[in-house]
């Protein structure tokens, strides 16, 4: 026999109980953390403060409510925008360029800690001191830069771009017309789609993955959070693993791919996937894609889009129609600081770009390298460093040609400025020396041609057309009353050529003519 249970609301009271429960329990969690662990203390936190934070882990998880995308774009440089060098000063330049109605900002080293204890601070968008301690800490420059990024997105939301990426195509159009502009929270683009690597010991991690240089964000999007928590985590892993504090971590190319780089953004927006459509996705989804796809609220672009131009996975140029940026990777010198892993005698298997060739070709030879001779090793490694001496010179080269040619260009262009200017204050100086009066009243024809001869097709302008008409009239009546007698020759008028005319003029004391 079944029972009914007496409820309160109806069950309303024991549904609401269930999806408050992980609430209560990560209060009760964070409540003894704060309790009996000293790291709490440097915050100074209360029992409110935890309580507040620990609803600040459940919020992220709603969908945001806004129906359209800021009109922000952001971009994070050592300096800000007046200082740019030229290259940086191009790529940044097509942002506000083609989108005059955005808002265009640029963090820099000297603001970028303010905003983040601004906006993580207890005034902000959510209290986390330990963010704002964290991003303190922090000396690695691209652990920086990628946190920052994830950090400002949640905050504000909008477009994010690396300097080096160019603007090819208006924000507005990235969106294709068939998807609702609601119905879209995350915009990206796949970046790397070489699925035949995943196994690979070095290419496998970063083989499959969206691009993370440039994707637009509503605020509060649940990735941003999940990739936040993340870095948090993972940093402080990796500190007790190597047994120093965060400021002092050293990290290899891998480490931070997979920390805070592609990798990590591309799991973080996999489970998101998972748990707004209660399934697992594989990469499946996504290979080969020739069609912007929508999961959840994320809308995954095709490789051309934010990724044209690399020479694998598939990508077209940056004249395909449905390029919308263009990366040009002169800011990507961040490796050289995480150096990736390098064989004496094969070099790095990132250097094949994904050509499978290459690739099996590198992994074979060092995997057969450690069985060969010593004198064999020696000979291999010795090739190689002449190989790379080449090469460092060829770049040499070539970066000195480029700057030659830079600097020729700008000659070049200060030149044409200087003598456009030249001009201009030439035709100044001409314009104040010339006394008005003569520059509206004196004619501009010479002294030996009447004016009918000089306007365009003999026509006279028509008050002078008159006046002439007079002044002829007069003249015929003169010299009928001052014929010559009869049987004398009359003289022909003689005519002063222009010089003798201007002399004559010049001696009188009256101005000379100036054409402007």
């Amino acid at each position: 026999m079944h029972i009914k249970t007496p409820s309160i609301g109806g069950g309303r009271f024991r549904k609401q109980s269930k999806r408050a429960a992980p609430v209560y329990i990560a209060c009760a969690l964070l409540l003894l953390l704060y309790t009996q662990i000293d790291h709490f203390e440097r915050f100074q936190h209360t029992p409110g403060e935890v309580l507040k934070r620990v609803l600040a882990y459940q919020q992220p998880m709603v969908r945001a409510q806004d129906t359209k995308f800021p009109k922000k774009i952001w971009q994070t440089w050592k300096t800000d925008p007046l200082e740019f060098e030229q290259r940086e000063s191009e790529r940044a330049k097509t942002w506000p360029q083609l989108n005059p109605s955005y808002r265009y900002e640029v963090l820099t080293d000297n603001n970028d800690l303010d905003y983040v204890e601004t906006h993580f601070g207890r005034d902000g968008v959510i209290y986390r001191p330990d963010i704002i301690e964290t991003y303190r800490t922090l000396n690695a420059t691209i652990i920086k830069a990628d946190l920052l990024r994830y950090l400002v997105m949640y905050a504000e939301g909008g477009v994010y771009a690396d300097i080096d990426v160019e603007n090819l195509r208006a924000v507005n159009t990235w969106i294709p017309p068939q998807f609702n502009e609601s119905d879209v929270d995350l915009v990206i683009s796949v970046e790397i789609d070489e699925p035949s690597f995943v196994n690979h010991t070095i290419l496998g991690p970063k083989s499959q993955s969206f691009c993370q240089w440039t994707f637009m964000t509503k605020p509060r999007h649940p990735v941003m959070m999940r990739l936040i928590e993340h870095v948090l985590h993972w940093l402080n892993e990796v500190a007790q693993k190597q047994a120093v504090p965060i400021s002092e971590i050293k990290l290899n190319f891998d480490e931070v791919i997979t920390g805070t780089g592609p990798s990590a953004f591309t799991a973080a927006v996999l489970a998101e996937m998972a748990t707004q459509t209660h399934r697992r996705l594989y990469w499946d989804t996504f290979h080969a894609l020739t069609q912007p796809v929508l999961v959840g609220n994320i809308l995954v672009l095709t490789v051309d889009s934010f990724a044209a131009g690399q020479g694998h996975s598939n990508s077209l140029s940056h004249d395909s129609p449905n390029a919308l940026v263009k990366h040009h990777y002169h800011a990507s010198l961040w490796p050289s600081r995480h150096p990736r892993y390098s064989h004496p005698a094969y070099g790095m298997v990132e250097e094949c770009n994904w050509e499978p060739g290459c690739v099996w070709n590198w992994t074979d030879n060092t995997a057969a390298f450690e069985g060969l001779p010593f004198d064999d090793k020696v000979k291999l490694i010795k090739e190689k460093e002449q190989i790379d001496k080449e090469r460092y010179d060829a770049e040499v080269a070539e970066d000195e040609a480029a700057a030659k040619e830079d600097a020729a260009r700008l000659q070049a262009e200060l030149k044409t400025e200087c003598e456009a200017a030249s001009y201009v204050h030439i035709e100044q100086i001409t314009q104040a020396q010339t006394p008005p009066a003569l520059i509206q009243t004196q004619p501009w024809w010479p002294a030996t041609q009447t004016p009918a001869e000089q306007q365009p097709g003999g026509q006279q302008p028509a008050n002078q057309q008159q006046t002439t008409q007079q002044q002829e009239s007069q003249q015929s009546e003169q010299t009928e009353n001052q014929a010559p007698p009869q049987g004398e020759t009359q003289r022909e008028p003689q005519v002063q050529p222009p010089a003798e005319q201007a002399a004559a003029s010049t001696s009188s004391g009256s101005q000379p003519e100036v054409r402007i």
